[in-house]
């Protein structure tokens, strides 16, 4: 479901706990709603909206975790693609097959993750290398080096081009969503209880309807960035493709 959907239907609930609120402020008895009542509603409410406070703190926590994790991830993949690319320039003529083939394989790479980011959990679906991918790999180990300079060289290429097979494994064991489901249901339904709480205790004008309107706005939108954040290949937020898109100069440049 988009986070945008399940930021309406926060905004939804906390309009039913108003109004539930209010149906309540109107049907319940007069000594329901004394002094002494209405004191242990709020000590109710406060120890409600604590423990709503602590649930919206750890998924911000947990999306921002998550959001800097796969970034970091693709700054690192970035950094590898480049290294490699300067490796093989420097092993010469030989190795421009093999950059020419790195050069195909990372459109295709960067294609599949961001599609992969932006689909359902990914738990049941093995990996597989991509074509191109394969291609390179094979490039590499048909290098045929001539000297002690070329053959460090081909080491190194060898080790980095598993560096980076071993971070885009990482990155895909990664995919999906680290937001506890349960976490965000129980925090949806605490909505309905705080803002039923907040109108039965409230004098029913426009002054606190419009507050409250204002409140639930606010924690839905809250709920809404923290999905987007929990999303980062995808949405308003998401991590830009073209740095490692653009990592290499053409070749001959």
């Amino acid at each position: 479901m988009s986070p945008i959907v399940v930021s309406f239907i926060a905004f939804a609930l906390a309009l039913v706990g108003i109004w539930l609120g209010s149906v309540m402020q109107r049907l319940l008895p007069e000594g329901h709603l004394s002094s002494d009542s209405k004191e242990v509603v709020k000590l109710t409410m406060g120890v409600v909206a604590t423990l709503a406070a602590l649930v919206l703190g750890l998924l911000v926590a947990s999306a921002k975790g998550t959001y800097d994790a796969r970034e970091s991830e693709i700054n690192q993949i970035t950094a590898y693609v480049i290294l490699l690319d300067n490796l093989l320039a420097k092993y010469g003529d030989e190795a421009q097959t093999a950059r020419a083939s790195l050069r195909q394989a990372i459109p295709r790479m960067v294609d599949r993750i961001w599609r992969e980011g932006q689909s359902v959990p990914l738990e049941s679906t093995p990996f597989k290398a991509s074509a191109e991918g394969e291609a390179f790999y094979q490039r590499v180990q048909e290098l045929q080096p001539s000297n002690d300079t070329q053959r460090g060289l081909k080491e190194r290429v060898v080790q980095v081009t598993t560096d980076l097979a071993q971070a885009r494994f990482l990155l895909f064991s990664h995919l999906g969503s680290s937001i506890p489901v349960p976490f965000l249901a129980v925090l949806l339904l605490w909505m309905i209880v705080l803002f039923a709480g907040f109108s039965l205790m409230a004098p029913a004008n426009a002054t606190t309807l419009a507050s409250l309107v204002i409140c639930a706005l606010s924690v839905s939108g809250a709920i809404f960035l923290i999905l987007e954040l929990d999303q980062p290949f995808s949405g308003i937020m998401v991590i830009r493709s073209e740095p490692l898109l653009n990592a290499l100069p053409a070749l001959g440049h």
